[in-house]
């Protein structure tokens, strides 16, 4: 878990940062400042971790989330689970859950707290809060502003946060907590700019917003009951309202807009020269908008039998519309529910067990049954006597599933033949089914060792995940691989997404953390990955492209190959954490490690052939972000800090072609004006 000792001394802007701390996790932003983020757990892809704002469901339908805008401004600790769980959690949640819980007010006397920093690239940050807490009631609101330019042009970004929480105990036995976000991100984006050489005159913008409310009861000393309203409401605009780069017709067929002459060189020793193109014909301006609404109920009963057994259970019921436009409006609605049951008990004080499974149906699959499996024992208490402390052993398994976006579902084999006008004739005998769920199979086993009198305790975890009926668009020639039959097949415009693509991804991760006297921390991870593509029909695998400097090395283009390993998943990666922490000042320095990564260029020259596209292995160049922060309290109500990020200056792209910022510095002071000399209770 990260709380607010860890959150608070690294001082970032963004919850990502924090997640970079993570075993097992990686981050990649494509560029700087407010670039799409993206959450990589043991392997799994970006879009298989489901993200919990106040226990409200914050993905895109299809499991998609970005990182890149939420603020660190008023969350009160982040928590990941590494493993699947849609048992208690449905759908999305294939290899993680990352649930963020926002601050709630404590203080008898109000407290309105105001930071104002800034920095490098015209940056600037505020960050105004409220909260308290007055007999049964507590409130808490905050509303964070942040605006930069970055250094890349045409990427100013600009994002602005409200969050709210306010509770109400009702009785001694039963609360009513309130929850609300909403997020208003603005930001150019200029595309590849190391690609390209000039940047692109596109922008988007995206307007987020979570509410809840759970209602939790405790009925008797055993029993708890727990209800829960959810609503998201998320939009997203993208706009290029122009061409880009410089006209190139060679074919007669109409222009297309390549960008300056560049040189590109992956960290395997390749390199090419040309220009791409930026822009491709067609009209202007391009636009592509989404939407999405989800409105959900969750209720669940929770009762603790004599000895150690308890049970909990509970039933989901969630309402979903999406829509996207590029031109093509697909739309869907999604009436989906579920339930689940889970049973923990224990062994004496050594073992203890925990069980479930998850029933889950869905508008576009159907039904689906996920169990999970989890093991602990002991085989050394927990004793701050000894040097050598507590030894404990831990199991999962688990399977997890998630549901298809809606592009792939409007896009599925089924649909466009539900849709064609020979459709209904060849689905009447064909036997082809709805697009299904993807699944993912996961085991891990751990040892935890305390030392030092528990002041210290090392993690060693082994894990191996699968993931199966990934849905991956194929062309229309090479479905009859995938078992459609060929009359099929040639019905469909130029192919159908189904379910045909595996991998797997296995691992180690070592954790250690440590506490020295009463003012010194010090934390650290190093996870290896091993992750191959096992099945894909995609066009990039069934069809690799050769750049004639590298005949024979089959690439990629848009895919990884079968054999290859998944684009931008390092084998390896680690993090180190320091803070010094007294009552008035604090020092940390954090550091982030990221060998090279397989990817690609994702280029296309003027004459649509392959002379910028690189060999896929080990394409990114690994790289270290090293930061340090500080802070002093000047006075009760008056602290001064400042931060500063890649203090080392190191030139990298953890995105092909989008440079990351360079050594950047923020200064600021936060004042404080009441707060907690007591509390409610």
């Amino acid at each position: 878990m990260l709380d607010q000792t860890v959150l608070g001394s690294l001082n970032k802007a963004d919850v990502f940062e924090a997640l970079r701390l993570v075993p097992g996790v990686q981050v990649v932003q494509t560029g700087q400042r407010g670039g799409t983020t993206s959450l990589f757990v043991r392997g799994g892809n970006d879009d298989f971790n489901r993200v919990l704002i106040d226990g409200i469901p914050a993905n895109d339908i299809g499991g998609g989330f970005d990182f890149g805008t939420l603020p660190v401004s008023s969350v009160e600790r982040v928590e990941v689970l590494r493993n699947p769980n849609s048992v208690l959690y449905g759908a999305d949640a294939l290899t993680g859950v990352v649930n963020i819980t926002t601050r709630r007010g404590t203080s008898s006397i109000p407290e309105l707290s105001y930071a104002i920093d800034g920095g490098t690239f015209g940056t600037l940050r505020q960050d105004l809060s409220v909260g308290g807490a007055h007999q049964r009631f507590d409130y808490f609101a905050d509303y964070s502003h942040f605006d930069t330019r970055n250094k890349v042009p045409n990427d100013a970004y600009h994002n602005g946060t409200f969050a709210g929480s306010f509770g109400w105990k009702i009785s001694p036995s039963t609360q009513l907590v309130v929850t609300g976000r909403r997020t208003a991100a603005d930001q150019g984006v200029p595309n590849a700019f190391d690609f390209y050489g000039i940047a692109d005159d596109s922008s988007q913008t995206s307007r987020n917003a979570y509410v809840g409310a759970v209602l939790q009861t405790q009925t008797t000393s055993r029993w708890a009951q727990t209800v829960r309203v959810t609503s998201t409401d998320l939009q997203y605009h993208f706009v290029n309202p122009t061409p880009t780069g410089d006209a190139f017709d060679p074919f007669g067929y109409g222009p297309n807009y390549l960008g300056q002459t560049v040189t590109i060189s992956g960290a395997n020793g390749t390199s090419a020269t040309g220009r791409a193109i930026l822009d491709f014909g067609g009209t202007y301006p391009q636009t592509f908008d989404s939407r999405t609404t989800r409105r959900a109920v969750t209720a669940q009963t929770d009762y603790s039998f004599p000895r150690n057994l308890s049970v909990s259970a509970g039933v989901r019921v969630e309402d979903e519309h999406g829509s996207t436009d590029s031109g093509t409006v697909f739309t869907t609605a999604r009436h989906n529910g579920g339930a689940f049951v889970e049973a923990r008990d224990s062994l004496g004080e050594r073992v203890y067990l925990a069980g479930g499974v998850g029933f889950d149906r869905n508008a576009v699959f159907g039904f689906a049954a996920t169990p999970r499996l989890s093991l602990a024992a002991y085989l050394r208490q927990p004793t701050n006597r000894a040097v050598l402390g507590s030894t404990k052993l831990t199991f999962n398994a688990g399977t997890g599933i998630k549901a298809p976006s809606v592009f792939e579902e409007q896009s599925s084999l089924f649909r466009l033949l539900e849709t064609s006008a020979q459709g209904p004739t060849l689905l009447s005998g064909a036997g082809v089914s709805p697009i299904g769920p993807e699944r993912s199979r996961s085991v891990d086993v751990g040892l935890e060792q305390g030392l030092w009198h528990e002041r210290g305790r090392i993690h060693l975890s082994l894990f191996d995940n699968r993931y199966d009926d990934l849905i991956e668009f194929v062309a229309k020639s090479a479905l009859p691989q995938v078992g459609v039959a060929q009359a099929i097949a040639a019905a469909t415009p130029f192919g159908a997404y189904v379910n045909s693509s595996s991998y797997r991804a296995r691992g180690i991760e070592l954790a250690f953390d440590s506490k020295f006297g009463r003012h010194l921390t010090l934390g650290g991870e190093y996870t290896y990955l091993d992750a191959v593509v096992t099945q894909s029909f995609a066009s990039s695998a069934l069809e690799p492209a050769i750049n004639s400097a590298y005949p024979g090395v089959a690439i990629g283009a848009f895919s990884p190959l079968v054999g290859g390993r998944p684009f931008r998943r390092a084998p390896n990666s680690g993090s180190l954490h320091t803070a010094w922490v007294t009552t008035r000042g604090q020092l940390s320095l954090a550091g982030y490690f990221v060998g090279r990564a397989d990817d690609s260029t994702f280029l296309t020259d003027g004459y649509f052939g392959n002379s910028l596209l690189l060999p896929n292995r080990d394409l990114v160049a690994g790289y270290q972000k090293v930061d340090i922060s500080g802070a002093y309290q000047i006075h009760r109500q008056i602290r001064v800090y400042a931060v500063i990020e890649n203090v080392l200056n190191q030139r990298y792209d953890a995105a092909p072609g989008f440079p990351a910022l360079p050594v950047t510095v923020r200064t600021g002071v936060a004042l404080t004006l009441g707060g907690p000399k007591g509390s409610r209770e």
